[in-house]
Formats: C-alpha cells, sequence, structure tokens
C-alpha cells in the first residue's frame, strides 16, 4: 500500500465519509461505502469529495513512491457543526440545500483546493504532482462522468469537450447566472434564492422545482419549494411540501417553523402550535405572540358569540385575520356567521362564496374543533344558513347534509339539520297552495316555516304576497318591513312594499321605495309606469297641476318657445333634443333618443328641429346639432353637444333616476 494509502488508513479522522446523495445514486449507481461515497452537505469542492476541516502541512508524493507527513488538523470557526447532516440553526428563511456544501443559502462555494488529497484516479497517471503544487491560481474545469464508463475513486474528467457546460434556466432561456455552472442544486437554489428575496415567486419556483427535480429527497430542497408556493398562495401545496420535508428529516426545524406559520395562515391554531414547538429548540418570540394573538382574539369570538353580541363578534373575526390566519375558510365562516346575525345577508354569502371559490385552506383535511363542532363541518353549518337566508333552499339542505356527515354527533348541528328541512317542507307546501289560489292555506304554511327560522326574509316576502292577495295590505305591509329589515336590499320585498303603500294611498312612501327601484330596475317598464303613477298620485295629493303629465309616448315636437317653457318646467325630468334633419350625426343620435324613450318611459322626451323653429335654437342658446338637454323641475341640469350613446344613457341614469 502506497503512504498516502496508509495516512487513509491511519488518519480517518481527516475526512468526513457521509452517504452518497440521491443525485449520484440514480446517475452513478455507486456503492456507500466507496471512500470518495459523500452527502452533498459536506461538498465544498467540484474537484473532490475528500475534504479535510482543518489546516493540513502538505505532503509530498511521486508516482512511484512517496513519503510524507500531515500536520495535526486544525478547527476552521468558520465551519458550519453538521449532525448526521442536519443543520441544527434555522433562523434564515431560505435553506440551502442540505446535502450540498455547508455555505448558507446564497452564497457560493468554494473550493479550498489547498486542503484536497488525491484519492484514486483524480490525478491522470503518470502526472501525479507534489501536494505543494495541488494549488494553482487558474482553476480547471472539472465534470463529473457521466456514468457511461467504469467508476473508480473520483472519476473526474479534465479538459476535453466535457470541460464545461452550460445549463438552461428551468424557463428554457440560457441565463448568464447560469452559463458556464454545473447542474447541479446548489446552483439552482441559489438562483432561486436571488428570486425570492425580489419578490419574484413565480421565478423562484421554476428554480427550487429544477433543484428538487436533482435532489427529491433533499428536505432543503422541499422546504424551499414550500416557500416559493407559500408566497404564491398556494397554501395547501405548501404544506404538502413541508410535511414531505419532515418525513425526510423529522428534526428539520426550518420545515416545522414554516408549516407552522402557515397553518396558522389557515387558522388552524392547534396545529401551528404543535409544530412551532417541535422545533427542537426556543421557539421564535415573534411567532409564538403572533399565535397568541390569534387564540385570544379566537376565544373572544366565542365568547362573543355566546352572548350574541355579532358587532364585537365580527369585529374579533377582523382582528383574528390581522393577526395572520388570512387565508382561513374557518375564520371566513367566523366572520359570514357574524354577518349573517347582523342581517348582511348579501356581505355574509360574498364572503363565504369568495373562500369556496378560491378553495381557501379547503382541500386540506383538519379534524380540529371549535365551538364543539369540526372546523369543516362548521363552515357548512354556517353555508347552510346563508343559503336558506337566501332562499336557495336546496343548496341549504346540501351544505346542512354534509355538516351533519362530517360530525354527525354535534347537537347544534343535528337543530340545524332539523329545522333546515323544516323550513323547506313549509315553503314547498306553500308554494303549492299559492299556485293553487289557496293564499290563506300558504300563509299558514309560511307561517309554519317561520317558527323554524323566525328571521328567514323569503318566508315573510312570500307571506306578504299572500296578504296582498287577500287585501290585507296592513299585513302586508308589516311582513315587507321586516323582511327588508332582515334583508335590506331585498328587490321582491320592496317591491310588495311600493304596492302596498300604493294601495293605502301612502303616496310619499310609495315614490321613495319606486325611486330606489328604478335605481336598481332602471330598464323595467312595469317599475317605471307604477312610479309616475305614483308620483302623479303625490302631486295631485299636494294639489299641484298634473292635467298635462302622460306616461311614456314618443318624443313630442316642440314648435314655440312658449310650449317648450310650460313643459320643462313640470315637476320631474325633461329631455330637450335639438336637431337638423339634414345632419349626418343627428341621423345617428334621433334613433338612440327614441330607444330611450321607450326604455325611459318616466321621463318627458321632446325633440326641436331647428331649421323649422330658428327662435327656439336662438332662445335656447343653440348653435352645434345634435344638442341634449336635461332639465330636472325646470332647471337645467346637464347639456351635451353630440353625445354618444353610452355618454347619453349615463346622463339619463345619473339625473333621471
Amino acid at each position: 500500500m502506497s503512504r498516502l494509502g496508509d495516512a487513509w488508513a491511519k488518519s480517518p479522522k481527516l475526512f468526513s465519509v457521509e452517504s452518497v446523495s440521491e443525485r449520484f445514486d440514480s446517475m452513478l449507481s455507486f456503492e456507500g461505502n466507496k471512500r470518495d461515497a459523500k452527502e452533498f452537505t459536506e461538498v465544498a469542492s467540484p474537484l473532490s469529495p475528500l475534504r479535510i476541516k482543518g489546516t493540513v502541512t502538505a505532503a509530498t508524493s511521486s508516482s512511484s513512491s512517496s513519503s510524507g507527513s500531515s500536520g495535526k488538523p486544525t478547527q476552521n470557526a468558520g465551519d458550519r457543526k453538521w449532525d448526521s447532516g442536519r443543520e441544527r440553526g434555522h433562523s434564515k428563511e431560505l435553506s440551502s440545500p442540505r446535502s450540498f456544501s455547508g455555505v448558507g443559502g446564497g452564497s457560493s462555494a468554494s473550493s479550498p483546493v489547498a486542503n484536497v488529497l488525491p484519492a484514486g484516479n483524480i490525478c491522470p497517471s503518470g502526472k501525479v504532482g507534489k501536494m505543494g503544487m495541488m494549488s494553482r491560481s487558474t482553476a480547471r474545469n472539472d465534470v463529473l462522468g457521466s456514468g457511461t464508463g467504469n467508476y473508480g475513486h473520483g472519476s473526474i474528467l479534465r479538459g476535453g469537450p466535457l470541460g464545461s457546460v452550460t445549463v438552461k434556466a428551468p424557463s428554457g432561456r440560457e441565463t448568464e447566472s447560469w452559463r458556464g455552472k454545473r447542474a447541479d442544486p446548489e446552483e439552482a437554489t441559489r438562483a432561486g434564492n436571488e428570486h425570492y428575496k425580489k419578490g419574484q415567486f413565480a421565478e423562484a419556483l421554476k428554480f427550487y422545482d429544477r433543484a428538487v427535480e436533482m435532489c427529491p429527497n433533499n428536505a432543503a430542497c422541499r422546504n424551499n419549494r414550500a416557500a416559493a408556493l407559500s408566497g404564491l398562495g398556494r397554501l395547501e401545496e405548501a404544506v404538502k411540501e413541508c410535511e414531505v420535508a419532515i418525513q425526510l428529516d423529522p428534526a428539520y426545524g426550518k420545515a416545522h417553523h414554516r408549516l407552522s406559520g402557515i397553518y396558522l395562515r389557515l387558522g388552524q391554531v392547534d396545529f401551528a402550535r404543535k409544530h412551532l414547538l417541535l422545533v427542537g429548540q426556543q421557539p421564535d418570540h415573534t411567532e409564538v405572540l403572533k399565535l397568541q394573538t390569534v387564540e385570544r382574539h379566537l376565544g373572544r369570538w366565542a365568547e362573543f358569540r355566546r352572548l350574541g353580541d355579532w358587532k364585537s363578534a365580527l369585529r374579533e373575526a377582523d382582528s383574528v385575520t390581522a393577526a395572520g390566519a388570512d387565508s382561513s375558510l374557518f375564520i371566513n365562516a367566523l366572520r359570514a356567521e357574524a354577518l349573517l346575525r347582523l342581517h348582511h345577508l348579501v356581505e355574509a354569502d360574498s364572503t363565504l362564496s369568495y373562500a369556496f371559490k378560491y378553495e381557501i385552506g379547503w382541500s386540506l383535511s383538519f379534524h380540529s374543533k371549535f365551538l364543539g363542532m369540526l372546523s369543516n363541518s362548521y363552515i357548512y353549518f354556517v353555508r347552510a344558513q346563508v343559503e336558506m337566508a337566501l332562499g336557495r333552499f336546496e343548496n341549504a339542505v346540501a351544505s346542512v347534509e354534509k355538516a351533519r356527515q362530517l360530525d354527525p354527533r354535534n347537537v347544534e348541528i343535528s337543530v340545524m339539520w332539523n329545522n333546515v328541512n323544516s323550513v323547506v317542507r313549509a315553503r314547498s307546501q306553500g308554494n303549492e297552495f299559492f299556485n293553487s289560489a289557496k293564499f290563506a292555506d300558504a300563509s299558514i304554511a309560511y307561517s309554519e316555516g317561520l317558527k323554524y327560522d323566525p328571521s328567514n326574509p323569503v318566508l315573510y316576502c312570500n307571506r306578504a304576497a299572500c296578504h296582498s292577495k287577500l287585501g290585507h295590505w296592513e299585513k302586508s305591509l308589516e311582513d315587507c318591513n321586516e323582511a327588508l329589515r332582515i334583508q335590506p336590499g331585498y328587490v321582491k320585498a320592496l317591491l310588495r312594499r311600493a304596492a302596498s303603500y300604493a294601495k293605502l294611498e301612502q303616496w310619499m312612501e310609495a315614490v321613495r321605495d319606486y325611486e330606489i327601484l328604478r335605481r336598481e330596475l332602471p330598464t323595467d317598464t312595469v317599475v317605471a309606469e307604477a312610479y309616475f303613477h305614483a308620483e302623479v298620485a303625490l302631486k295631485a295629493s299636494l294639489e299641484e297641476e298634473v292635467s298635462d303629465i302622460k306616461f311614456g309616448g314618443e318624443v313630442e315636437m316642440m314648435t314655440g318657445q312658449k310650449q317648450l317653457q310650460e313643459t320643462i318646467a313640470l315637476t320631474g325630468i325633461s329631455v330637450v333634443y335639438f336637431l337638423s334633419a339634414s345632419n349626418h350625426h343627428c341621423a345617428q343620435t334621433t334613433p338612440i333618443v327614441e330607444a330611450l324613450c321607450a326604455r325611459y318611459p318616466s321621463l318627458n322626451f321632446m325633440k326641436v328641429e331647428v331649421t323649422e323653429s330658428p327662435a327656439i335654437a336662438k332662445a335656447e342658446n343653440v348653435r352645434i346639432v345634435p344638442t341634449v338637454k336635461i332639465y330636472k323641475n325646470g332647471v337645467k341640469v346637464k347639456e351635451m353637444i353630440c353625445p354618444s350613446q353610452q355618454v347619453l344613457e349615463f346622463s339619463l341614469r345619473h339625473y333621471g333616476i
């Protein structure tokens, strides 16, 4: 055995021999007991996987015989300490793949050539240099063997056509930072870290994906990928990546820490606490405070729910989101229930619909309990109530069935299941009676449903319809008011209340409701006509002149200034269209004005032919046609010259509805 071999046998502590990387295992299929088989965690030089962690006195050697001595290795203060490939510290946001160099996340690995001892066939035959000559000023390109030849101790190729490799970035384009780099996960991770620090999570993910492809069993690569996914809001995928990293290395602190943060964003406090305390060292104080803050607001929300203080409960739900649980369908459900109890049905529906649409934290199966029910069953519990309040009874049944399947022993869910099904039966029976003109029986059926859901605006509105059919206008008005108290923007209830006011000759209230309906339903001619008649009746009750007021019709031609002034002086909105039959712009505008006259029958449309009535045009200071003027109660509020259809319609909606 050569003296170099003796040195190997006598000084095994000079070398760190660990398990082979997954990448080399798949590509080169060499065994873990080879002397240069080494995990990436300790690879600091592309020249050889053999590295001395201290300073070694150079030895002399020759191709035939060699002699030398090695000095006592001294510990390098800058070296990272590892325990079975496990990094003790985890303070940084990103990880350097822990099967690579011991250098931190974004820094480059250096090749301490002076500390490398030749082994196997690293040096070409007949060219074994002295140890003092191993360090050279100009680095040579070293490429790992392709695996097609016989592999010995460190089959590294020198020079030749394989001496330089250009690696393409994951996007498919060659980038400067990747030119001339080795296709290894460390370079991919370094490039990904640069993008991550700039907030370019999609680009970072491409590089982290590349690193995972090369080292699928590396916990640090998985953790980095989870970081990019989390930055993109793909939290469920990030959870799965963290779980893979923890399976690969159960004591990997960074993965536990990241998973704790993701669970907190998903509103899963118990899971977040579990992983925060499993790190194996003192948990981060900031994260502990964040966890405690979320937990405190959740406790307050539960207490305010018990007391029925829904305004305070809504405030606490918003505080939970602000404290860090910003991507939780469960927290959205807490907020939706508070909004439902405060009769903000549309906002409650949009809160849940948004979360369900984007599946925020949904496909993950959580078994944590809150308020005595599973978090997932609580979500369906709230959704069933929102669906029923909005009259979507079939959806309500499906949601409460799902909640019961998830949590069959929960008493509150069982009560809700019974109530929903009872309301659905009562409503169905009431509809059958109403369609058969049995309005009294229909009213009784709707009243039965209200026993199980006393805050259902649909049942109140349906019962109001029965009262109106029976001529019970006061009762109809009461039910409409109750429905609108629960759901202020309920259009159907507003229509029935306006009609009830009209029947009771409460014209001011009827006009007020019809004005709201005109804004909600601007093209509804039935609403427009009802509004017109209510307005005329109100003017008549106030002893105003109403003999010349008419509803709808064609655009009326004005031939005299006095006629025009008397018409626009009437209460309401008047639209005056100045035109010339020979003008091509007027030829385009005239059909638009006629269509708007039919669409908005409650407005008074007039037209003036300027060539036939030049005095009117002069008195109104009209010099360019087409010109449209809008008057409200005799006062000009808008003048438009050559308006487009969009501008004209917008102005009518703004001033006339």
